[in-house]
């Protein structure tokens, strides 16, 4: 049987049709095999306790004096000068280099946490704040490490209670007596290396963490749906791990013995913070 000229034509590019129709088709799907490939799996959040710091054990934090200057009808600025014994500031902690987490290059500070809000690093002892007239406050503060660790010993915080009044002028209050937490760590942003180990820390003030008190952690990547929740009975700093990058919040409350929110004043804080491989931050 004689075959024309079109019949052979339609069947070459029928034939040809179909030989692109599956490249396509196995090109979409060796595509689709390299995004899965591609899409990083992260092993779950661990925290494990940061060990071998240096103790500290004699270093004493205290403030000498406090100061409050009307600033205009509706605020004052308030003035801390700080006595500090047995501890450098702006030293580095003899073990920074063996850490691998984010360190300060200027050195040991203190830190300064107003009301449960993000410290500020004083490598000076004193610091000026502008508060409202008619509010109350709880300042914390600690000595910290270069790597942002807090010196847990006794007598290297001081917690001070005290209210602006109408007028702009400062008034102390009774020293709390209520278990109270204090968040620090994490804080801010970090990038590359120092997003592998990121410290993990608090203060706990008129309480001992045991069976009586314990801390709920919550650890979040928002961006990536990392997470871990953990109930910590052990008054130490951890590294959150494997985490990865993007954005992320940790939730800290005290709770008692029954697992329930302690009632009182600075007993939770929630941070948010960034992580990146690298600049600029996204």
């Amino acid at each position: 049987m004689k075959l024309s000229f079109y019949t052979v034509s339609a069947a070459t590019a029928c034939l040809l049709l179909m030989n692109t129709s599956c490249q396509q088709s196995g090109n979409k799907e060796a595509k689709n095999t390299d995004t899965t490939t591609a899409k990083a799996v992260l092993p779950p959040v661990a925290l494990t306790a940061v060990a071998g710091s240096p103790e500290f054990a004699n270093a004493q934090l205290a403030i000498q004096s406090v100061k409050a200057i009307a600033q205009g009808k509706d605020s004052a600025k308030v003035s801390f000068d700080f006595a500090v014994k047995n501890y450098e500031l702006k030293g580095q902690t003899a073990d920074a280099g063996n850490k691998q987490c984010n360190n300060s290059d200027k050195g040991q500070h203190i830190h300064f946490i107003m009301d449960n809000s993000p410290y500020a690093a004083l490598y000076e002892p004193k610091h000026d704040v502008v508060l409202p007239n008619n509010t109350e406050h709880y300042l914390m503060c600690f000595l910290s490490r270069s790597y942002h660790e807090s010196v847990k010993s006794k007598g290297a915080a001081v917690v001070y209670h005290f209210k602006i009044d109408e007028k702009g002028n400062l008034k102390k209050l009774e020293e709390p007596k209520t278990p109270m937490l204090f968040y620090s760590r994490p804080k801010g942003d970090y990038v590359g290396k120092d997003t592998a180990n990121l410290l993990l820390d608090f203060y706990v003030w008129n309480a001992t963490l045991g069976n009586d008190y314990k801390v709920k952690a919550e650890i979040v990547n928002e961006t990536n749906g990392q997470k871990k929740e953990e109930t910590i009975s052990n008054w130490q700093a951890q590294f959150i791990q494997n985490l990865g990058t993007g954005k992320a919040h940790v939730a800290l409350t005290l709770v008692d013995k029954d697992g329930k929110p302690v009632d009182g004043p600075m007993t939770n804080a929630t941070r948010k913070f960034q992580l990146a491989a690298q600049e600029p931050l996204k």
